[in-house]
Protein backbone atom coordinates (compact mmCIF):
# COMPACT_ATOMS: atom_id res chain seq x y z
CA UNK A 1 0.00 0.00 0.00
CA UNK A 2 1.43 3.22 -0.86
CA UNK A 3 2.47 5.18 2.15
CA UNK A 4 1.27 8.76 2.04
CA UNK A 5 3.42 11.55 3.91
CA UNK A 6 5.65 8.59 5.10
CA UNK A 7 2.60 7.45 7.13
CA UNK A 8 2.61 3.15 7.33
CA UNK A 9 -0.25 1.70 5.01
CA UNK A 10 -1.80 4.54 4.56
CA UNK A 11 -2.78 6.38 0.83
CA UNK A 12 -3.87 9.22 -0.14
CA UNK A 13 -7.20 8.80 -0.29
CA UNK A 14 -7.91 6.96 3.07
CA UNK A 15 -5.91 10.06 4.71
CA UNK A 16 -8.62 12.19 3.09
CA UNK A 17 -11.15 9.70 4.07
CA UNK A 18 -10.31 10.32 8.06
CA UNK A 19 -9.48 13.77 8.03
CA UNK A 20 -13.05 13.85 6.77
CA UNK A 21 -14.18 11.18 9.41
CA UNK A 22 -12.22 13.77 11.73
CA UNK A 23 -14.06 16.64 10.93
CA UNK A 24 -18.10 15.12 10.79
CA UNK A 25 -17.58 13.41 14.19
CA UNK A 26 -16.38 16.32 15.69
CA UNK A 27 -19.23 18.40 14.37
CA UNK A 28 -21.00 15.71 15.64
CA UNK A 29 -19.35 15.50 19.16
CA UNK A 30 -19.91 19.09 19.41
CA UNK A 31 -23.80 19.49 18.30
CA UNK A 32 -24.69 16.57 21.03
CA UNK A 33 -22.11 16.82 23.73
CA UNK A 34 -20.79 13.02 23.35
CA UNK A 35 -20.21 10.74 20.93
CA UNK A 36 -17.56 11.69 18.72
CA UNK A 37 -14.56 10.69 19.80
CA UNK A 38 -16.43 6.85 20.10
CA UNK A 39 -17.33 7.42 16.62
CA UNK A 40 -14.25 8.86 15.34
CA UNK A 41 -12.57 5.79 17.25
CA UNK A 42 -15.01 2.82 16.29
CA UNK A 43 -13.79 3.82 12.51
CA UNK A 44 -10.10 3.55 12.65
CA UNK A 45 -10.63 0.44 14.20
CA UNK A 46 -10.76 -1.14 11.00
CA UNK A 47 -7.20 0.47 9.80
CA UNK A 48 -5.29 0.38 12.60
CA UNK A 49 -3.40 -2.03 15.31
CA UNK A 50 -4.63 -1.28 19.16
CA UNK A 51 -1.27 -0.37 19.74
CA UNK A 52 -0.98 2.37 17.46
CA UNK A 53 -4.84 3.33 17.55
CA UNK A 54 -5.28 4.04 21.22
CA UNK A 55 -2.32 6.65 21.21
CA UNK A 56 -3.10 8.30 17.56
CA UNK A 57 -6.62 8.27 18.70
CA UNK A 58 -5.87 10.49 21.89
CA UNK A 59 -3.50 12.82 20.41
CA UNK A 60 -6.56 13.33 17.79
CA UNK A 61 -8.98 14.02 20.44
CA UNK A 62 -6.74 16.05 22.47
CA UNK A 63 -6.69 17.96 19.42
CA UNK A 64 -10.55 18.51 19.02
CA UNK A 65 -10.91 19.02 22.78
CA UNK A 66 -8.49 22.35 23.22
CA UNK A 67 -9.78 23.55 20.05
CA UNK A 68 -13.31 23.34 21.41
CA UNK A 69 -12.41 24.47 24.73
CA UNK A 70 -10.65 27.52 22.98
CA UNK A 71 -13.61 28.59 21.26
CA UNK A 72 -15.50 28.04 24.03
CA UNK A 73 -13.74 28.86 27.39
CA UNK A 74 -16.01 31.87 28.87
CA UNK A 75 -18.40 28.63 29.67
CA UNK A 76 -16.30 26.28 31.31
CA UNK A 77 -16.74 25.26 34.84
CA UNK A 78 -13.34 26.16 35.72
CA UNK A 79 -13.65 24.63 39.44
CA UNK A 80 -13.76 21.47 38.23
CA UNK A 81 -10.46 21.62 35.97
CA UNK A 82 -7.50 21.12 39.28
CA UNK A 83 -9.56 17.88 40.46
CA UNK A 84 -9.81 16.61 37.72
CA UNK A 85 -6.54 17.02 36.76
CA UNK A 86 -5.16 15.24 39.44
CA UNK A 87 -7.58 12.35 39.33
CA UNK A 88 -6.62 12.30 36.08
CA UNK A 89 -2.69 11.67 36.82
CA UNK A 90 -3.28 9.61 38.87
CA UNK A 91 -5.91 7.25 36.81
CA UNK A 92 -3.36 7.85 33.65
CA UNK A 93 -0.36 6.34 35.34
CA UNK A 94 -2.13 3.55 37.09
CA UNK A 95 -3.64 2.37 33.75
CA UNK A 96 -0.68 2.86 31.47
CA UNK A 97 1.34 0.08 33.86
CA UNK A 98 -1.82 -2.19 32.86
CA UNK A 99 -2.01 -1.43 29.25
CA UNK A 100 -2.18 -4.83 27.84
CA UNK A 101 -3.40 -7.49 30.66
CA UNK A 102 -6.96 -6.15 30.83
CA UNK A 103 -9.48 -7.72 28.63
CA UNK A 104 -10.99 -5.23 26.85
CA UNK A 105 -14.73 -6.48 26.67
CA UNK A 106 -14.76 -6.32 30.54
CA UNK A 107 -13.95 -2.63 30.51
CA UNK A 108 -16.50 -1.90 27.62
CA UNK A 109 -19.47 -3.90 29.64
CA UNK A 110 -18.65 -1.67 33.06
CA UNK A 111 -18.25 1.04 31.24
CA UNK A 112 -21.63 0.62 29.11
CA UNK A 113 -23.50 -0.67 32.61
CA UNK A 114 -22.19 2.33 34.23
CA UNK A 115 -23.37 5.10 31.36
CA UNK A 116 -27.10 3.54 31.72
CA UNK A 117 -27.20 3.81 35.41
CA UNK A 118 -25.66 7.06 35.90
CA UNK A 119 -27.93 8.16 33.30
CA UNK A 120 -31.11 7.32 34.30
CA UNK A 121 -30.11 7.38 38.02
CA UNK A 122 -29.50 11.12 38.14
CA UNK A 123 -29.11 11.42 42.10
CA UNK A 124 -26.04 9.47 41.65
CA UNK A 125 -24.92 11.22 39.16
CA UNK A 126 -25.21 14.19 41.30
CA UNK A 127 -23.98 12.71 44.57
CA UNK A 128 -21.53 13.76 47.16
CA UNK A 129 -19.53 17.54 47.10
CA UNK A 130 -18.40 18.23 43.30
CA UNK A 131 -15.02 18.86 43.55
CA UNK A 132 -14.43 15.51 45.36
CA UNK A 133 -16.78 13.90 42.44
CA UNK A 134 -14.58 15.50 39.47
CA UNK A 135 -11.52 14.20 40.90
CA UNK A 136 -12.51 10.78 41.54
CA UNK A 137 -13.70 10.94 38.05
CA UNK A 138 -10.14 12.23 36.17
CA UNK A 139 -8.93 8.82 37.70
CA UNK A 140 -11.61 6.88 36.52
CA UNK A 141 -12.26 7.93 33.47
CA UNK A 142 -8.16 8.91 32.49
CA UNK A 143 -7.83 5.36 33.40
CA UNK A 144 -10.40 3.57 31.33
CA UNK A 145 -8.84 5.65 28.59
CA UNK A 146 -5.81 3.87 28.60
CA UNK A 147 -7.89 0.88 27.31
CA UNK A 148 -10.54 1.61 25.48
CA UNK A 149 -9.37 5.54 24.74
CA UNK A 150 -12.89 7.39 24.34
CA UNK A 151 -13.79 7.90 27.80
CA UNK A 152 -16.75 10.83 26.77
CA UNK A 153 -19.10 8.66 26.96
CA UNK A 154 -18.51 7.96 30.51
CA UNK A 155 -18.14 11.37 31.56
CA UNK A 156 -21.15 13.18 29.95
CA UNK A 157 -23.82 12.21 32.32
CA UNK A 158 -21.75 13.64 35.13
CA UNK A 159 -21.38 16.29 33.39
CA UNK A 160 -24.98 16.47 32.05
CA UNK A 161 -25.84 16.55 35.89
CA UNK A 162 -23.50 19.44 37.18
CA UNK A 163 -24.54 21.74 33.95
CA UNK A 164 -27.66 22.93 32.74
CA UNK A 165 -26.58 24.93 29.61
CA UNK A 166 -25.82 23.03 26.94
CA UNK A 167 -22.90 25.61 26.33
CA UNK A 168 -21.28 24.66 29.63
CA UNK A 169 -22.02 21.23 29.00
CA UNK A 170 -19.91 20.91 25.75
CA UNK A 171 -16.79 23.36 27.10
CA UNK A 172 -16.46 21.77 30.21
CA UNK A 173 -16.40 18.13 28.61
CA UNK A 174 -14.31 19.68 25.83
CA UNK A 175 -11.65 21.34 28.89
CA UNK A 176 -12.25 18.07 31.25
CA UNK A 177 -11.03 15.27 28.37
CA UNK A 178 -8.47 17.32 27.16
CA UNK A 179 -7.17 17.19 30.50
CA UNK A 180 -7.27 13.73 30.33
CA UNK A 181 -5.46 13.04 26.94
CA UNK A 182 -2.85 14.90 28.08
CA UNK A 183 -2.36 13.24 31.14
CA UNK A 184 -2.71 9.48 28.79
CA UNK A 185 0.21 10.27 26.41
CA UNK A 186 2.11 11.63 28.93
CA UNK A 187 1.86 7.67 30.46
CA UNK A 188 2.24 6.61 26.86
CA UNK A 189 5.22 7.73 26.56
CA UNK A 190 6.50 6.87 29.97
CA UNK A 191 6.02 3.27 29.13
CA UNK A 192 7.71 3.26 25.55
CA UNK A 193 4.52 4.09 23.49
CA UNK A 194 6.33 5.62 19.73
CA UNK A 195 4.01 6.88 17.29
CA UNK A 196 6.07 9.11 15.44
CA UNK A 197 5.69 8.01 11.87
CA UNK A 198 1.86 9.14 11.65
CA UNK A 199 2.24 12.51 13.37
CA UNK A 200 2.03 13.88 9.44
CA UNK A 201 -2.04 12.02 9.47
CA UNK A 202 -2.76 13.22 13.19
CA UNK A 203 -1.61 16.55 12.27
CA UNK A 204 -4.07 16.76 9.42
CA UNK A 205 -6.83 14.95 11.39
CA UNK A 206 -6.53 17.70 13.99
CA UNK A 207 -7.25 20.54 11.37
CA UNK A 208 -10.32 18.32 10.62
CA UNK A 209 -11.20 18.35 14.11
CA UNK A 210 -10.71 22.35 14.29
CA UNK A 211 -13.07 22.63 10.97
CA UNK A 212 -15.83 20.21 12.83
CA UNK A 213 -15.42 22.21 16.44
CA UNK A 214 -15.95 25.90 14.08
CA UNK A 215 -18.91 24.50 12.55
CA UNK A 216 -20.46 22.68 15.32
CA UNK A 217 -20.03 25.79 17.55
CA UNK A 218 -22.50 27.66 15.49
CA UNK A 219 -24.93 24.76 15.21
CA UNK A 220 -24.98 24.61 18.73
CA UNK A 221 -25.81 28.19 19.80
CA UNK A 222 -28.98 27.93 17.09
CA UNK A 223 -29.99 24.76 19.00
CA UNK A 224 -32.90 24.62 21.56
CA UNK A 225 -32.05 23.36 25.10
CA UNK A 226 -34.41 20.97 25.47
CA UNK A 227 -33.79 19.31 21.89
CA UNK A 228 -29.85 19.16 22.76
CA UNK A 229 -30.99 17.21 26.53
CA UNK A 230 -33.07 14.47 24.52
CA UNK A 231 -30.60 13.70 21.77
CA UNK A 232 -27.73 13.68 24.15
CA UNK A 233 -29.65 10.98 26.04
CA UNK A 234 -30.60 9.11 23.40
CA UNK A 235 -27.25 9.13 21.97
CA UNK A 236 -25.50 8.35 24.78
CA UNK A 237 -28.56 5.65 25.56
CA UNK A 238 -27.25 4.14 22.28
CA UNK A 239 -23.92 3.89 22.97
CA UNK A 240 -24.29 2.52 25.75
CA UNK A 241 -26.32 -0.60 24.77
CA UNK A 242 -23.38 -0.50 21.57
CA UNK A 243 -20.77 -0.96 24.11
CA UNK A 244 -22.90 -3.70 26.11
CA UNK A 245 -23.36 -5.90 22.81
CA UNK A 246 -19.37 -5.54 21.54
CA UNK A 247 -18.41 -6.01 25.35
CA UNK A 248 -21.11 -9.71 24.46
CA UNK A 249 -19.70 -10.63 21.62
CA UNK A 250 -15.70 -10.17 22.56
CA UNK A 251 -16.56 -12.38 25.32
CA UNK A 252 -18.30 -15.11 23.18
CA UNK A 253 -21.70 -15.10 24.97
CA UNK A 254 -23.64 -14.46 22.01
CA UNK A 255 -21.93 -17.41 19.81
CA UNK A 256 -24.97 -19.22 19.66
CA UNK A 257 -27.37 -16.22 18.08
CA UNK A 258 -25.03 -14.72 15.72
Amino acid sequence: MENFLGVPDVGFWLTVALVIAATVTTFLGTVTGTAGGLLLLASMTFFFPLSVLIPMHTMIQLGAGTSRMFMMWRYVKKNLIVPFAIGSVVGAFTGAQIFTTLPSEILQGILGIFILVVLYTPKLGAGGPERLRFGILGAAATFLGIFVSATGTFLSPFIAHASRDRHVHVSTMATLMAISHISKLVAFGFVGMAIGAYLPLIVLMILGTVAGNWVGQRALTRMPEKLFRRIFQLLLTILALRLLIGAALDAGWLDGFV
